[in-house]
């Protein structure tokens, strides 16, 4: 029938984490780019986990992809709730301690991380210090997904030079800067990282992570699940 609804792609992905902020930015372009990345995410049948607010850019994505059907969930500090909730929750929400549980938990329900243009959440550079940390966490081997920067109107140029600068002065190798994927669309991004192949070599120490576990982090072996 013409009218009946196209078959979704296929991903290998159940679950993409969403690193965005409570702000829907200045530019009416982030805010149209995390509703498409929204809509990308539900045409895929790919659920949601992200940072649990309903305002801005994460109140923006995550509807989307509630009234698309697909399951939501949302990981917040209590501390924040009051800040990052208005009104109705979106989906499930799961209350945590604190913000290293919060990443914690993150990156273990999560097959895929991307990152949307201004996402500095909890009113300062929390986006960009989630995003750093799940790069670093491939470099060492913890993880083996994905991680790409959604980047609308070259919001992250600056990022991604400096960052080609450190692989230049040999600060970072090349193997590492593979880890990193961006694109200017939804479409362009998830498309990459369902093509992703890990180059990584690291291996984190069992040592370093029973020691970050006893911090609040989850276990090697939870975060590569």
């Amino acid at each position: 029938m013409e009218n009946q609804r196209q078959s979704p792609l296929k991903s290998r992905f159940r679950r993409v984490c969403v690193f965005c902020g409570s702000s829907p930015g200045k530019s009416p372009s982030y805010q149209h780019a995390a509703v498409q990345l929204g809509k990308q995410l539900v045409e895929r049948d790919i659920d949601l986990v992200y940072g649990g607010g309903s305002i801005g850019l994460m109140g923006l994505v995550s509807q989307v992809v509630y009234d698309g059907g697909r399951h939501v969930l949302g990981v917040i500090p209590k501390t924040l709730m009051p800040r990052e909730i208005t009104g109705e929750t979106i989906g499930e929400v799961r209350p945590v301690s604190g913000m290293h549980q919060r990443k914690a938990e993150m990156a273990r329900q999560a097959d895929a991380f991307i990152a949307l243009p201004d996402g500095f959440c909890a009113g300062g550079y929390g986006t960009l210090e989630e995003l750093l940390e799940v790069i670093t966490w491939a470099q060492l081997g913890i993880h083996d997904k994905p991680v790409g920067l959604l980047n609308v109107d070259g919001y992250y140029n600056s990022l991604l030079s400096f960052i080609d600068k450190a692989v230049d002065e040999g600060f970072i190798t090349p193997s590492a800067r593979h880890i990193i994927v961006s694109a200017p669309t939804a479409h362009e991004l998830l498309t990459k990282l369902e093509e992703y192949e890990p180059k990584h070599s690291g291996v984190a120490s069992k040592l370093t992570w029973e020691m970050e576990q006893q911090l609040g982090y989850c276990t090697k072996s939870d975060i590569a699940r």
